[in-house]
Order: structure tokens, then sequence, then C-alpha cells
């Protein structure tokens, strides 16, 4: 698992992918689902994960919808129009960060 200072700025960028690619999805499946698409290398505990989502919908990036399943609530997130923009940002932002660092971490050796 990696540490949390690694993780901690790319759990924002993470979410709302996971978020554009479904439809609508509820808190423990956000976690689970990143569970199981990193082999368990990145775990995004609850106290990381809510204020995140409470974050991005009071900015209309996300905006929740409330089922009952018996005398429980689940609330689902999904993606506004507006927060679409956001995602694409964010995802080219992170694909040219992952560049960036590839450029340190394994650089091309030089012809001489």
């Amino acid at each position: 698992m990696y540490s949390k200072e690694l993780t901690k700025g790319t759990l924002q960028p993470i979410i709302l992918k996971l978020l554009s690619q479904h439809n609508k999805m509820y808190g423990y499946e956000i976690t689970q689902k990143v569970k199981d698409l990193t082999k368990g290398k990145i775990d995004i505990s609850e106290g990381a994960l809510y204020p995140i989502l409470h974050k991005l919908e009071s900015n209309n990036i996300l905006e929740t919808e409330k089922v009952y399943i018996g005398k429980r609530v689940r609330k689902y997130y999904s993606v506004t129009k507006s927060g679409q923009q956001v995602i694409i940002d964010q995802s080219n932002q992170i694909n040219d960060f992952i560049k960036t660092l590839s450029l340190i971490f394994n650089p091309k050796p030089t012809v001489k």
C-alpha cells in the first residue's frame, strides 16, 4: 500500500475519474473499487473520502441522490454537467504530472 503522503494529492482526481466512468456510486463502493483496481495499493479511508466528496458537492462538481434501502439511507454521488470539465482538466493535469515525474524517475539515457 502506498503512503498517505504519496496518494494525498491524487485522491480527488481518482474519485472524479471513477465517478465519470460510472453513472453513480456511493462512498463504500468508491473505496472498494479503488482498492480492487489498484490491487490494494491505494486504500481510501472514510476519513479521507467524505471530506473530498462533500467539498466536490459544495462546489457543484458532484450531486447526490438519497436512496432508501429498508431503514437505511444510501447516498449516491454523480458528476454534474459542470463537473465534467473539471474531470477533463484534472485528468489532463495528472497525465502531464506523470510524464513529468517519469523525466526524473525514468530518465532516457543520453546518447554520446
